[in-house]
């Protein structure tokens, strides 16, 4: 009973200090807000720019489908690979170092491939991007969770926000950088505005914590999450979830912009294609986000999937103005569906160590659609040309469907034992 009743002491008085903290620190918790969110945009603008790159490299350099998407897997791929290591960094020099060295080494990346001959510095240079984007996101998930304490699941959802922004405005500022100089400019425009957003972070984002206090604060903070014996199954479920989902965003992205050519789209008209699917998809992480509360996980799921399917298939057959005007559309599904798993990744967290599970999470999801872009998709496209890959990914997303009616009962159980 003594040591019962001193842990609840010591609860009720940690829980005092961390509410009082947290109050006192509301203008810290707002500029971690502030910096996360615009690292946030520039590193997801960093990651699908290289969408509206892919038909430059492929007429200056004659590559096939699978070489294209084994670039864009240099990044992705580095970025998964890195998100772990990343937050083990972080424990030694801080997140705060971490953040803003991980954008210089995005920017640098971007610098070193504008400034490459061929292909091999190109993929130095791309490989080095993933490796600064691999920082962000458990690193700022971390951070804002901190600084906002038990409100921040708000704060976490406008931070997911932010990066859909960076999608939809660096894309088509690249695209109108190609109609005035060659990519290599405009790569090197695009890493100066990264060492710009690098110093912003260092001087808006607050010190950690963990300097300040003896390193507790930097500890990942517990979760009512499902600890049950079949708490595992259903992270594991999620996961895999996780990777069909973000395997078929990067499946169909990949070739779009073929698909638009073949539709007679210019360059310019194919940056503000991926423009449209990337506002409909920042759009799409806030209704999904409100959707899931009414109709629930699993139906939301299972509806935006179904969705993203048919938008996709319509895409395919449709002629480019029509096609145009259903792209919104499809990125609300395309990408809300993301932000409902992210949002259940607390929920499911082993053991209630949720930190350590949204590394999991993005190292399995992004590693997942790195690997499936060129070994399946891209020599799929080779083989049948971008129409039948581009139905494939339409099936990558309907294979969400049976997954997810096998996570439903798990997730009951989990609300259960949270109640």
């Amino acid at each position: 009973m003594s040591v019962a009743s001193d842990l609840t002491a010591s609860s009720e008085t940690a829980s005092s200090e961390t509410a009082s903290s947290r109050a006192a620190s509301l203008p810290d918790a707002r500029r971690t807000l502030v910096a996360t969110g615009v690292n946030h945009a520039l590193h997801d603008g960093y990651t699908d720019l290289i969408y509206v790159l892919l038909p430059v490299w492929q007429a200056e350099f004659g590559l096939d489908y699978v070489a294209l998407a084994f670039l864009r897997s240099l990044y992705n791929g580095a970025l998964a690979a890195l998100q772990m290591p990343a937050s083990r960094l972080a424990q030694a020099w801080g997140a705060r170092t971490v953040l803003v060295l991980g954008t210089v080494l995005s920017a640098a990346g971007y610098a070193i491939a504008g400034a490459s001959g061929g292909l091999v510095g190109l993929g130095i240079g791309l490989l080095l991007g993933g490796a600064g984007s691999s920082t962000q996101h458990p690193l700022a998930s971390a951070v804002i969770a901190r600084a906002y304490g038990p409100g921040a699941r708000g704060p976490l959802g406008t931070y997911n926000f932010t990066g859909d922004l960076g999608k939809a405005a660096v894309p088509p500022l690249v695209g109108l950088l190609l109609t005035l100089t060659g990519w290599r400019h405009a790569l090197w425009v695009i890493a100066g505005a990264g060492i710009v957003v690098a110093l912003a972070v260092a001087r808006l984002l607050p010190r950690d914590p963990a300097s300040r206090s003896g390193g507790a604060a930097a500890r990942p903070a517990a979760h009512p999450s499902a600890t049950g014996p079949g708490s595992g199954t259903g992270f594991r479920l999620l996961v895999a979830i996780g990777m069909l989902d973000n395997a078929a965003r990067p499946a169909f992205l990949l070739y779009l912009p073929f698909l638009l050519q073949e539709k007679g789209a210019a360059l310019t008209t194919v940056g503000l294609a991926l423009s449209l699917v990337f506002v409909g998809g920042a759009l799409g992480k806030a209704v999904c986000g409100r959707l899931g509360e009414r109709l629930g996980v699993t139906r939301t799921v299972i509806l935006t999937e179904t969705g993203t399917a048919l938008a996709i298939l319509a895409v395919i057959v449709l002629p480019l103005a029509p096609g145009l005007i259903l792209l919104p559309l499809l990125g609300v599904m395309l990408n809300g569906t993301s932000s409902v798993l992210y949002g259940t990744v607390p929920e499911l967290a082993p053991g209630g160590r949720v930190e350590r599970a949204f590394a999991v999470f993005y190292t399995w999801t992004l590693g997942g659609s790195a690997l499936a872009a060129p070994l399946l998709y891209g020599r799929l496209g080779d083989a049948a040309g971008p129409h039948w890959a581009a139905v494939a990914a339409a099936g990558t997303a309907l294979a969400v469907v049976p997954l997810m009616l096998a996570l439903a009962p798990r997730l009951g159980a989990a609300h259960r034992q949270r109640a």
